[in-house]
């Protein structure tokens, strides 16, 4: 552990005590705890004291310090544990669980709620979206069930009235996947009345206090809670002490945030508000006596009727219906007939108030399986995704002792009982017997087994529920003072049970009203006044086809049950004792099952002020919790024990004999090797199956050498897996290649061979393949088949050309350049005729003028000494206005001349050869020359 307390400041770690004494031990608490120390060890068990005010011992950077820490490497502290219980769940794949306990107001809640922040702090470095999701659901859901399962009481501002048991699913990276929330024994009757000092749910003062004007009268609601029945005793009291910061106000809007933020619709969060205020009405409903008629029928009546039509409104129900409801019930006889039997006043004020409890209690119900379907966890395959690994968080209700207790305190201190075995079964007796099953030599510690008590309690036939679940199921008129007087006869002798028939000089106790039970925490008198009604917990049927029938689907969906018919014969329904004993036997099965860590919460003084610890009042909440017994079990044993195989299996890297893989005989032999080797074979013991390590040293030496060498492991892994990868790429590269060279000379000679199988008659006159169709190359023969191509194109006009007599080549000449001046201007250019150039001194193309042109000929030889004629032609000339006029062209050696051949070829425009350019004139389209049969057409746009 890092050096960061001073002995100034007691000892860390009780097991470090010089001697294991109440004094000793409570002189070191106190010490720790005005230093501000509220965190001390008991081996991995952490001792916690409430300290009622804000520490600056949270937030991100206390959670940096403690991530990834061994347990003794940093002070004490609930991110520790936290830490531990996740890597435990991360590393070696163990369901694992975190079991806080304490008396009420000790700082349980507060406990789960640092526990939960740190779990969602260390995960999901992605940032991915579900994961956040159900990181914001785990968070948000503490909120909402503290509005709904929360209260004020005398011990604590802010107390657990029920017991809350969360699983969070992780998967193989250990990031948060889902959860699942399990409630116990929802203490309902608080919403009929409460202990003077007290309030009620704090989710009724939010609703009144929070809500808008518009919603609170809209819900027939006034701000004031003295207005109402269920919360006038509560009124003047605040949420809790921190009234400024924790108001009511904003609790209604920070759980209004919380619900949608976890997934609840507008629509359901407005029919929650609206059960809540049915509730509150409800509590206002008085009934009186009346007289009917000149019988002088007695009979009851709702002394103020517009409460009824608000239940009935906010309920969606028929009003009619809920008024007989609440006056009367509907039975069937023997013979399946329907009988409508009045209530009494004080029958009618019992079914009111067992109706409000029952809705209260499907309400918070139906918000902790609200929040379970958004929590579970989506589309988990163990065959695809691997087992999922659970980390327990465990807030349930500690010891309470009141000056009148009843069948909630008994149910509350029974599961104490129950989870104080689990403790001692774990954590002294099991200790105990795996030492002397492996052999380990050691004093044994003397400790208090409480299972005398379980006994008492859940023992078939003979204990308390079971006589009571007797009363409950018996014919006639069974009373509480009846079911008292069996309590009596039954553990007349039994050392931990009495009342004031059995000890008649002990005034503390009542006749025929009180019994004692002597719990490992201390005495506590209970009151049997309600016991049988409350362990019964009946509801008429009426009220459940009521609400069944009602158009509100939330309220719908929580109550199934009342589509039964009334004439339907069912089973008698298990009671609330019964119920809370089996869920509490599968918690216990189920925390023993993980791998458990655990926080042990002790209040300080009893009248919730900072700084102070009460020695007497702490003293006894250290006895009944166990913890000296602790001490001493670990000062005597081992504070871990682990199989050889997974001891190896952690360190065997920080010894050159056991690594990679030990040749010794056994892996004790291989153990004791490593432990010698680091020179901390005198701080072990040897067991058959196990190796007991006695000081938290020893394994943060073994850890700090293993941490030391991971990561030249792991980049020895990542050198040899790196290798590998780059061999096989290497290796497929080069089968790539060698694929991609052979199909290429595969594919050159395919074509090449094609080519030749195609061209084989090329040489055939006349064509000379020019019908002979290229096969389509592969890419990287296409410059190659172009060059080809252009090859034989040469080839084949060399062998067209070959065989044209000299006297036509300078025809074939003429052709070429007219081709490439006209090919893509006219289809027909006279390619397949004889060029006669003067086409207008020929008799046969000019007949009937030629003697006029030779005549015009003559004259413009003499005159301009031309020396050949180039081209003559009649043509037609075509203005923008599409007018026609016939001229001829004279092309000579020396002038371009225009005539006009309708008067004797007179020269129109005659133009030197050398100013004819062949660009095209400025904004103007090159002319379009047509000829056909010696008529050559120029077609140029007039000026």
């Amino acid at each position: 552990m890092e050096d960061e307390e001073g002995p100034e400041c007691g000892k860390p770690d009780f097991v470090l005590l010089d001697q294991v004494t109440m004094e000793d031990f409570m002189r070191n608490l106190q010490l720790r705890f005005e230093k501000g120390r509220i965190y001390t060890y008991i081996g991995e068990v952490l001792v916690s004291v409430n300290p009622y005010q804000e520490l600056p011992l949270y937030g991100p950077e206390a959670i940096a310090r403690y991530q990834g820490r061994e347990l003794y490497e940093r002070p004490p502290h609930l991110y520790a544990v936290a830490n531990a219980t996740y890597k435990a769940m991360k590393h070696r794949s163990r369901d694992t669980c975190i079991v806080i306990s304490g008396e009420s107001g000790a700082g349980k809640t507060e406990a789960s709620k640092h526990i939960m922040q740190y779990i969602a702090a260390v995960t999901n470095p992605s940032q991915r979206a579900e994961v956040e999701r159900v990181k914001d659901v785990l968070l948000k859901s503490t909120c909402v069930l503290e509005a709904f399962g929360n209260a004020r009481t005398n011990r604590n501002h802010n107390s657990s009235r029920f017991g809350k048991y969360m699983d969070i699913n992780f998967d193989f990276k250990g990031d948060p996947i889902g959860g699942h929330i399990h409630s116990y024994l929802l203490e309902k009757s608080r919403v009929l009345k409460q202990h003077v000092g007290e309030r009620n749910f704090h989710a009724f003062y939010q609703l009144l206090r929070g809500s808008e004007d518009k919603q609170l009268h809209k819900l027939h609601l006034e701000r004031n809670p003295a207005v109402y029945n269920f919360t006038r005793q509560g009124a003047g009291l605040n949420m809790t002490v921190h009234s400024a910061l924790d108001s009511d106000e904003q609790s209604h809007q920070a759980v209004t945030e919380a619900m949608r933020v976890i997934g609840f619709s507008p629509e359901e969060v407005e029919s929650v508000h609206r059960i809540l205020a049915a509730i509150l009405h409800l509590g206002n409903i008085e009934f009186v006596e009346t007289e009917e008629g000149g019988l002088q029928k007695e009979g009851v009546a709702v002394a103020e009727e517009t409460l009824v039509d608000h239940v009935a409104e906010l309920t969606a129900t028929p009003r009619d219906l809920v008024l007989r409801s609440l006056l009367a019930r509907t039975v069937a006889s023997g013979g399946r007939e329907l009988i409508e039997k009045g209530h009494t006043a004080a029958e009618a004020s019992y079914a009111r108030d067992a109706c409000a409890k029952a809705v209260y209690q499907r309400l918070f119900e139906w918000v902790v399986n609200r929040i379970n379907s958004v929590m579970e966890p989506r589309g988990r395959d163990p065959r695809r995704d691997g087992k999922d690994t659970v980390i327990g968080v465990l807030d349930i209700y500690g010891f309470e002792v009141f000056p009148v207790n009843s069948f909630e305190q008994f149910c509350i201190n029974y599961c104490n009982e129950k989870l104080q075995q689990l403790f001692i079964r774990l954590i002294l007796k099991q200790e105990q017997e795996e030492y002397e099953r492996e052999g380990i030599a050691w004093q044994s510690v003397e400790y208090f087994n409480n299972a005398i008590i379980v006994d008492l309690v859940e023992r078939p036939h003979r204990g308390i529920l079971a006589v009571l679940d007797e009363a409950c199921s018996s014919a006639g008129t069974i009373t509480d003072r009846i079911f008292l007087q069996t309590l009596d006869t039954h553990h007349r002798h039994h050392l931990h049970y009495t009342s004031r028939q059995l000890c008649p000089t002990d005034k503390t106790m009542e006749f025929g009203r009180d019994f004692r039970i002597k719990h490992y925490a201390g005495d506590v008198t209970y009151s049997v006044e309600g016991f049988i009604d409350k362990n019964r917990d009946f509801l008429f049927q009426d009220f459940k086809r009521l609400l069944y029938n009602s158009t509100d689907p939330t309220l719908r969906a929580m109550w199934p049950d009342g589509q039964q018919d009334i004439t339907e014969v069912t089973k008698r329904p298990l009671t609330a004792g019964t119920l809370f004993k089996n869920s509490m036997v599968a918690l216990v099965e189920n925390l023993a099952s993980k791998e458990p860590f655990y926080v042990r919460c002790i209040k300080p003084n009893e009248d919730k002020v900072a700084g102070k610890l009460d020695e007497n009042h702490c003293r006894h909440q250290v006895a009944y919790l166990g913890l000296l017994e602790n001490v001493r079990v670990r000062r005597a044993g081992f504070a871990s024990r682990q199989p050889y195989s997974r001891f190896l299996l952690r360190y065997k890297m920080t010894c050159e004999y056991t690594w990679p893989n030990h040749l010794l005989g056994s892996d004790k032999a291989a153990v004791s090797a490593l432990l010698e080797q680091h020179g901390l074979q005198g701080d072990v013991a040897f067991g058959h199956s196990k190796l007991f390590i006695r000081s938290p040293r020893t394994l943060v030496t073994l850890e700090q050498s293993r941490a030391r060498l991971i990561p030249i492991i792991v980049l020895l892994l990542q050198k040899a897996w790196r290798g590998t990868l780059a061999r096989w790429r290497c290796r497929r590269l080069r089968a790539i290649y060698t694929i991609m060279r052979w199909f290429r000379r595969h594919k050159v000679r395919a074509h090449l061979a094609e080519l030749q199988r195609r061209f084989q008659a090329a040489r055939q006159p006349p064509l000379y393949g020019r019908d002979l169709v290229w096969p389509l190359p592969p890419a990287v023969l296409q410059p190659f088949q172009d060059t080809c191509h252009a090859l034989f194109c040469r080839w084949r006009a060399r062998q067209l050309v070959k065989n044209i007599p000299p006297s036509d080549m300078a025809q074939i000449k003429a052709k070429v350049a007219a081709m490439g001046a006209l090919q893509g201007l006219r289809q027909d250019w006279g390619c397949r005729r004889a060029w006669a150039r003067d086409y207008l001194s020929s008799a046969t193309d000019n007949p009937t003028a030629s003697s006029l042109f030779a005549q015009r000929l003559k004259t413009l030889r003499d005159k301009d000494g031309f020396r050949a004629v180039l081209f003559s032609s009649h043509i037609r000339k075509v203005n923008r206005f599409y007018k026609i006029r016939n001229r001829a062209l004279l092309l000579t050696d020396r002038h371009l001349y225009k005539l006009d051949p309708d008067r004797q070829y007179r020269v129109m425009r005659a133009v030197p050869l050398e100013a004819v350019s062949n660009e095209p004139r400025p904004e103007q389209p090159e002319p379009d020359f047509r000829c056909a049969r010696g008529t050559f057409t120029l077609l140029w746009p007039s000026r």
